[in-house]
């Protein structure tokens, strides 16, 4: 069964960090495209991050470049997205998602992050 389990998420002040991981089963990461998306309320999904398996390259939007990095420990089948410098507007639901990076297969439950002072 696969399936994929973020969990990191929390409430931070403006200017903290936060690091959101996603628990990859039922298949090996090796080889697939994982991406970090999010959505806040009444906005539409967007792109934050994606790292793609075939030569580990990475790319970010542009609300992430220079604040997130993404990686992963394929040995652990385990995605990870740091994020420093957390602004108000970075309030959202995150989801990981693997596959390809620009159309996933699969998604995880979510899970929330909330900045606020």
């Amino acid at each position: 069964q696969v399936q994929l389990v973020e969990s990191g998420g929390g409430l931070v002040q403006p200017g903290g960090s936060l690091r959101l991981s996603c628990a990859a089963s039922g298949f090996t990461l090796d080889y697939y495209d994982i991406g970090w998306f999010r959505q806040a309320p009444g906005k539409e999904r967007e792109g934050v991050s994606c790292s793609r398996g075939r030569d580990g390259s990475t790319v970010y939007g542009e609300s992430a470049k220079g604040r997130f990095t993404i990686s992963r420990d394929n040995a652990k089948n385990t995605a990870y997205l740091q994020m420093n410098s957390l602004e108000q507007e970075d309030t959202a639901v995150y989801y990981c998602a693997a596959g390809s990076c620009e159309v996933p297969d699969y998604w995880g439950q979510g899970t929330q992050v909330t900045v606020s002072s």
